[in-house]
């Protein structure tokens, strides 16, 4: 049996391990369908053949090397129209586990990609059930690169990459896990509005002039915000402009 040993009330606590499949995602909302599971499971593999990431893209992983999970929590305390804040729950959790492991040189890259130095060092996906108004469950899709050494995207790293240590994915994994809970336990608790100003202090470009891609267009703008839904805020000569997640593009 697979055991994740963090110290949590609910996370972990239901581990499903399979060596291998397609996406944690898929398995776990396959699983949530068919019969009722409780909040804070986990299904983690070795090898995720067809991971899932943002904008329809692919996630790489070298089996054995990464840690690649996915969570099911139920926010039913969260309106539909605030599913952001989840993102941004989740996002400060790995905000914590990476600045605890390799310093400040973390950001997060809008909506929930985490950047080291630049590069990406993980990536979420959450999908959300609704009933009603409300979120009825969601599913926390979770990459990590951690241990692997080379990949076929040049704006890819991982923690070995950055610091030269190996590391004891099990260990990470706890770690990890314990951040996720505690930042979600915070948005549960009500505390939405401090933990969107601690993810505005952490993203990635803001209140810089960067270059931006938006329907073909390219051009200068700075990152002031994020609304309530979760799009971003971009001031463009002057005015400020709203952009869902593929509507802009960022160029580096």
């Amino acid at each position: 049996m697979y055991k994740i040993l963090a110290n949590t009330l609910f996370l972990g606590k239901n581990v499903v391990f399979v060596p291998e499949c397609h996406s944690t995602n898929t398995l776990l909302m396959e699983l949530a369908q068919k019969t009722q599971q409780p909040e804070g499971m986990v299904v983690i593999t070795r090898a995720q053949t067809k991971g899932r990431g943002q904008r329809g893209n692919g996630w790489e992983a070298e089996p054995g090397q990464n840690i690649t999970f996915s969570i099911l929590l139920k926010p039913q305390f969260l309106n539909a129209n605030a599913q952001f804040n989840l993102t941004i729950a989740v996002s400060l959790a790995l905000i914590d586990f990476l600045k605890s492991r390799l310093a400040d040189r973390s950001f997060i890259k809008w909506p929930n990609d985490l950047l080291v130095n630049g590069k990406k060092i993980t990536g979420i996906l959450i999908e959300n059930t609704l009933a009603g108004e409300n979120i009825q469950q969601s599913v926390v899709g979770i990459g990590l690169n951690v241990n692997q050494r080379q990949f076929t995207a040049p704006a890819a790293t991982s923690m070995f990459l950055e610091t030269g240590h190996e590391y004891d994915l099990s260990i990470e994994l706890s770690s990890l896990i314990e951040c996720v809970e505690r930042r979600y336990l915070q948005l549960r608790s009500g505390h939405a509005n401090d933990l969107r100003q601690e993810y505005l202090n952490n993203l990635y470009w803001i209140n810089e002039e960067q270059q931006f891609v938006s329907n073909g267009r390219r051009f200068t703008g700075t990152i002031e915000g994020v609304d309530a839904v979760g799009k971003l805020a971009v001031r463009d000569q002057g005015q400020i402009n709203y952009f869902g997640i593929k509507e802009i593009s960022f160029v580096r």
